[in-house]
């Protein structure tokens, strides 16, 4: 997947079937199943691939408990199924990760266990363990660093956890095999229009040359998430709210905050809402926040009442209880809800069901969802452009397709941190062995080498030291003060790979410094 190649593709391409915007896992699911039915298919990203919502989740491929609490059968069941599929699809990087919920009142172990059981088989087949009651012994045992004052047991249950933006990365890969065109750093400025007001394509620029260019399409697909109502302005005559942003942030520690291989699950904090601390990438994400947000971002910033509530909520049943000094790294993600008809709704009741739009102009909107759910939006977005007549009829093949680097991963593979490349392990070797320099570490207190960014610059589309170090290899999301340090390294590389001179360099590292001050906490930057 070379953006050069892509590039000559889309200068050689007259018309497309499918126009998408957007290139995160609503946009990206989009391409994968139009290319895949035969759909002549072009995907425009104005930054990077998953730069925004798409790389700032929880990294949870999950049916939702908490929808569950709620009532909201469809979605559960819904996506229950696509957790399903997405481990079989995706296997190098959705894993089976076990949730301990510990319980510190008398009726908590049944009523959650009771509960739990009914999200079991709402799964059927495709269920990933069955959930138990715990001892509260069983419970300590698991969650070795869990607060025992007032514990009294706890319940065990099963959901998947995986790595978002390389989710995306492979996602994009496949699409460009199954013949799409993908092209990262390509803004949409105008919607293109006949004298009917009909939508007929699109005006790009492409970010880095300045170049634009007219694409023509059917079927012109708006998935570009938190942004989406600012494409909607671009095809609105009177401008109306489609979604509303939703913030939560997620503060990254130490192993030693919750040892083993258990995640934690407190279904209900002080304010009502769900905290999970999950075991990623051999560190602890713990999160999350649900705050209204008036302005959308490509860098939220985790607000300081948000930092607090869920330092808070982590120090009250942890026994080894973090503080400040003890974050790794903090992210913000935006969610794109669809915006509810009642005012005032709080987040916390805005479905996450996604919803789909068809504007008088012919522009397909996808708004609300989430990434467990990413493939059934796409099949509903293509089967929405065909029963508006934009294409004719072929049926979705994405259920069982296998996403690029698919295999079957166990626990001694993920002891190698590069397991998360499945089947391009192979490559990333290669490349070591016939440069024994690109052994070199990123960061001596990361695994993370100089052939993984090899690997993402001539492989993965990746441009910029953000591109790498936060949505290929992680390490910004991580730790972000070794992020910082490694920032130089990685920018030489770049340029030795692109051509870029020292000028370039120069710039682009101080743009990365500028970045990853939302990731550090204020008095760290």
């Amino acid at each position: 997947m070379k953006r050069s190649e892509q590039l000559s593709t889309l200068k050689n391409t007259k018309k497309w079937d499918v126009i998408v915007i957007g290139g995160g896992a609503s946009g990206l699911g989009t391409a994968l199943d139009a290319a895949s039915r035969g759909y002549k298919t072009i995907l425009v990203e104005a930054v990077d691939f998953a730069k925004g919502t798409s790389s700032r989740s929880t990294k949870l491929v999950h049916g939702g408990v908490r929808y569950l609490e709620q009532g909201d059968l469809h979605l559960v069941r819904e996506a229950l199924k696509e957790r399903g599929l997405m481990a079989q699809n995706a296997g190098h990087l959705v894993k089976n990760q076990s949730f301990v919920i510990p319980n510190y009142n008398w009726w908590g172990g049944s009523f959650y266990t009771i509960g739990l059981k009914f999200y079991d088989l709402l799964a059927g087949s495709l269920s990933l363990g069955s959930s138990k009651y715990i001892s509260k012994k069983k419970t300590i045992e698991m969650l070795p660093n869990v607060e025992e004052d007032g514990l009294r047991s706890g319940v065990i249950y099963h959901d998947g956890q995986f790595d978002d933006s390389r989710l995306a990365i492979n996602l994009a890969q496949t699409a460009v095999e199954k013949g799409a065109c993908l092209l990262n750093y390509t803004k949409v400025v105008a919607l293109l229009k006949d004298d009917k007001n009909q939508i007929t394509g699109v005006r790009v620029s492409d970010q880095e040359t300045g170049d634009k260019y007219d694409l023509k399409g059917s079927a012109i697909i708006n998935a570009t998430g938190v942004f989406t109502n600012a494409i909607m302005k671009l095809n609105d005559t009177v401008y109306k709210k489609y979604i509303v942003p939703s913030q939560g942030i997620h503060l990254v520690f130490d192993k030693s905050f919750l040892p083993g291989d258990h995640a934690l699950m407190i279904p209900k904090t002080s304010d009502g809402r769900v905290l999970f601390a999950v075991p990623w990438h051999n560190r602890i994400v713990v999160g999350t926040t649900d705050t209204l947000i008036k302005k959308q971002s490509l860098e939220p910033i985790a607000l300081e009442s948000e930092i607090e509530f869920v330092l808070k909520t982590a120090q009250r049943f942890l026994a080894k209880k973090p503080s400040r000094g003890d974050v790794l790294s903090v992210f913000a993600g935006l969610r794109p809800l669809a915006a509810p008809k009642e005012e005032g709704k709080s987040t916390k009741e805005v479905s996450r069901s996604h919803k789909i739009i068809v504007s008088e102009t012919g522009l397909i909107t996808i708004t609300g969802g989430k990434w467990t759910t990413y493939r059934k939006i796409a099949e509903d977005i293509i089967n929405k452009a065909i029963s508006t007549g934009k294409l004719i009829k072929k049926q979705c093949v994405t259920q069982h397709l296998a996403i690029h680097g698919n295999k079957v991963t166990t626990t001694l593979d993920r002891e190698n941190h590069l397991y998360i490349y499945g089947s391009d392990i192979a490559k990333i070797i290669e490349l070591q062995l016939n440069n024994p320099e690109l052994n070199e570490k990123l960061h001596p207190d990361h695994e993370f080498t100089m052939a993984e960014v090899v690997l993402a610059i001539r492989y993965e589309m990746a441009r910029t030291v953000d591109d790498i170090l936060a949505r290929r290899v992680r390490l910004l999301f991580l730790d972000a003060r070794a992020a910082i340090q490694s920032s130089e390294k990685v920018a030489k590389l770049i340029a030795k790979e692109l051509g870029h001179d020292d000028t370039w360099i120069k710039k682009e590292v101080l743009n990365f410094k500028e970045i990853s001050k939302g990731f550090l906490l204020s008095e760290f930057q």
